[in-house]
């Protein structure tokens, strides 16, 4: 099986222009190609799973990854699937978290000797002249095929700002750009992404002639992998210090049933062989496999130490052994209490178990809280510097664990 028939039978391609070139450029590792990050946060987020996992195997195989940081589109914003114009942020937030990002990515990428490259557009959208992009690249772009664009036609009943309206332009400078100056060949991104991709490969061909060597290729990012970045308690990051390893564990491990094959496929490298394995399974035959995807993702974030310490714990709390150790915890002070105790919703808020005290009372209200393994019904009930200090352990739903501790 070719690279190719590998990221279609796992399910990553969407579609694609030029099929036989991109077939050839990635089958034998001639691709250089870029995906695109939006410097918005200093953490990645498992909505970015599936574009790490992509440019992993591509690498693999031979081809060169860039992972194009948006500082300069960062200040623009990408109107696309949003309904509200983006805050802009300041130059040094946009370093600082395209500096988070390399760190992560590392762990997906290697970026010896030229094998990968980090790339900020901002060191080259930043210097642009107004009026020479005007004319040497607005000149190329149809107004009328831009608000056909779906994540134009999307904004166009709230207002979309003539900010955002160039940031098709500057996405497709991009591709330009990189063509010219590091032989990028190839872009890749997720289906929301199509007009902007395309727009930068018109804009190669127009520029340089129609025989100019720019593809395109998107993966199933919208519907798939940009839903997994979000739950209901906010996002699953890939630091350790806003998602522990022991949650990022849980959430894999908490998948429905119906998207399990699905993320082994997309987002591991086990063979596909073994995963066909387990088409048949239900019920409470897919739990082994379940804890088979949340192992093998931890691990390739966290390493395999971190993953092995999230599995022994969650497997603990479910009556496989009596080592909780390694449950987030949150460890409390004197100065978070109040006159010597402190509330159940003020706690739950505290520890990440809720996004607000509102929440965290209709979590107890219709039942999902329990508290040293017995349920609680009182949404005012408060716990003492004596009952911390003997510790709690707070359980959110069927499989949300926390420890909560009180130091000295």
């Amino acid at each position: 099986m070719t690279i190719y028939e590998e990221l279609q039978a796992r399910g990553l391609i969407a579609q694609v222009t030029d099929e036989e070139e991109i077939k050839e450029l990635i089958n034998n590792g001639k691709a250089t190609f870029y995906i695109g990050f939006d410097p918005t946060a200093d953490s990645l987020h498992v909505g970015h799973f599936m574009a790490l996992m992509l440019m992993r195997r591509l690498q693999k195989a031979g081809n060169r990854p860039i992972a194009l940081i948006g500082g300069g589109t960062g200040m623009v914003g990408d109107p696309s699937g949003r309904t509200d114009m983006r805050s802009m942020m300041t130059v040094e937030t946009i370093q600082h978290n395209c500096d988070c990002f390399k760190k992560q990515m590392s762990r997906f990428i290697d970026f010896s000797d030229g094998k990968a490259l980090m790339l900020n557009n901002a060191d080259w959208l930043m210097k642009l002249n107004y009026v020479e992009l005007l004319r040497e690249v607005g000149a190329c772009f149809s107004v009328n095929n831009m608000l056909r664009a779906e994540c134009y036609k999307q904004r166009m009943e709230k207002g979309l700002s003539f900010l955002e309206f160039n940031y098709m332009i500057m996405q497709s400078y991009d591709f330009y750009h990189m063509f010219q100056t590091v032989g990028c060949n190839m872009q890749c991104g997720g289906d929301d992404q199509w007009s902007n991709m395309l727009g930068g490969t018109e804009l190669i061909r127009r520029k340089l002639g129609k025989n100019a060597y720019a593809m395109t290729i998107t993966l199933l990012l919208t519907s798939e992998g940009k839903k997994m970045g979000k739950t209901q308690a906010g996002a699953v990051w890939l630091d350790p210090e806003k998602t522990s390893p022991y949650d990022f564990y849980q959430y894999w491990r908490n998948v429905d049933d119906a998207d399990v094959l699905k993320c082994l496929k997309m987002l591991t490298e086990l063979p596909l062989e073994q995963i066909a394995q387990y088409e048949n399974l239900e019920g409470r035959d897919l739990n082994p496999v379940k804890e088979l995807l949340a192992f093998e993702l931890t691990k390739l974030v966290h390493g395999e130490e971190e993953a092995q310490k999230a599995q022994n714990a969650s497997k603990a709390l479910f009556g496989a052994g009596p080592d909780s150790e390694n449950v987030p915890t949150t460890q409390l002070t004197e100065g978070d209490l109040t006159e010597g105790s402190i509330g159940l919703l003020d706690l739950m808020v505290k520890c990440g178990l809720a996004p607000s005290k509102g929440e965290a009372r209709r979590l107890v209200q219709q039942g999902g809280v329990l508290v040293n393994n017995e349920k609680v019904t009182d949404a005012t009930v408060r716990y003492t510097a004596q009952q911390l200090s003997e510790e709690l352990m707070i359980k959110k739903g069927k499989k949300t664990f926390h420890r909560v501790t009180l130091n000295g």
